[in-house]
């Protein structure tokens, strides 16, 4: 890895441990959806898991070069599963897929999956961060760690920032990891044609994120004196990159809504949320993350989804999600956080 001196870290502004704004939503907004997070307290990683026992609609866009996903494939509208009962995002890299054996076993104590005879298999597709520059293998989340997520879902879990796959999401690393800035786990909700429609994302972006409504760098790679600055603008001004490995990234999201949808407009619903990425997230895509977009709809509102409507909002739900994960995040030592180098 290429070694350089660790910009300075401003002086921390002035600021709550929480956001001062109203809170944008939660995933949890949409009925049929419980959340939980398993954060590990020796090292910044976790998982978080959606829980649908009940089963839900399901689709999913892969647009990174770099993913790492289990059951995914189960959810192109062709094939035959219908429903699934969980959704996994997770730190620690493919170690961290394990933390879905432990969700499959909870769900499947608790008799939910997928009917196969006399046997049920629950669905549980899951997709993982790359956090272990932070740590390492030997605290990438676990089995365990995925049914304690699970021990811990409520259905009115607003907890954002610097928890569950969020512990050790970082930004800004495609001029050099010793440059990064704090990501983090965020959410947003929105009321629209009758029906929620939310999003929970985590953010772990080899690129910057920006305020899409101002253009504004607000967790990016730091500058010499510590400010976040537009890796875009620095690679145009001829700087190259540096310290950033392959596959070192990754943004995980998902996109749910109460109404009915059916497996291929789920899919199209992924596809479209993730312009909510290309909005809030600069470089976004690129060939070291492995970006992800799920989709969830629960039909708790008995009624079929306008896709017209909520394929015209989820870019923005999205973005808002993504806005939320950094201004929630708290710093890691010599990794600083939006609230820690912003200033009023």
């Amino acid at each position: 890895m290429t070694q350089r001196s660790t910009p300075a870290t401003p002086p921390r502004r002035d600021a709550p441990s929480a956001p001062t704004s109203p809170s944008p939503g939660s995933l949890c907004d949409v009925a049929g959806l419980r959340v939980g997070h398993f954060t590990d307290t020796r090292r910044a990683t976790g998982c978080s898991v959606v829980l649908c026992e009940a089963g839900a609609v399901a689709g999913v866009d892969v647009r990174g070069a770099a993913p790492g996903t289990r059951d995914t494939e189960l959810l192109r509208p062709e094939n035959t599963v219908a429903a699934i009962h969980a959704l996994v995002l997770t730190g620690g890299s493919a170690f961290g897929l394990a933390a879905a054996d432990g969700v499959m076993r909870w769900l499947a104590e608790r008799g939910h999956g997928f009917a196969v005879g006399a046997v049920r298999v629950p669905i549980v597709p899951a997709a993982v961060l790359f956090d272990l520059w932070l740590g390492g293998v030997d605290t990438a989340p676990t089995a365990d760690a995925g049914r304690a997520a699970c021990d811990a879902a409520t259905a009115d879990n607003a907890q954002r920032g610097s928890i569950g796959a969020g512990a050790g999401a970082t930004v800004g690393k495609l001029l050099g990891v010793d440059r990064a800035m704090k990501g983090g786990l965020g959410m947003a909700s929105v009321r629209v044609g009758g029906v929620t429609l939310a999003a929970m994302v985590a953010v772990n972006a080899v690129g910057d994120v920006v305020d899409p409504h101002t253009g504004e760098v607000l967790a990016g790679s730091r500058d010499a004196q510590g400010h976040p600055r537009s890796t875009v603008q620095a690679l145009l001004s001829g700087e190259r990159p540096g310290g950033a490995l392959a596959g070192s990234a990754t943004t995980l999201g998902v996109i749910a809504t109460d109404a009915r949808l059916t497996k291929a407009q789920a899919t199209k619903l992924a596809q479209i949320a993730h312009d909510g990425f290309a909005r809030s997230i600069q470089p976004v895509h690129t060939v070291m993350d492995g970006d992800v977009m799920f989709a969830l709809a629960t039909g708790a509102q008995d009624v079929d989804g306008d896709m017209t409507v909520l394929g015209a909002v989820a870019a923005e739900v999205v973005a808002r999600a993504v806005v939320d994960a950094i201004r929630s995040a708290t710093g890691l030592p010599d990794i600083p956080a939006w609230r820690e180098t912003i200033r009023a």
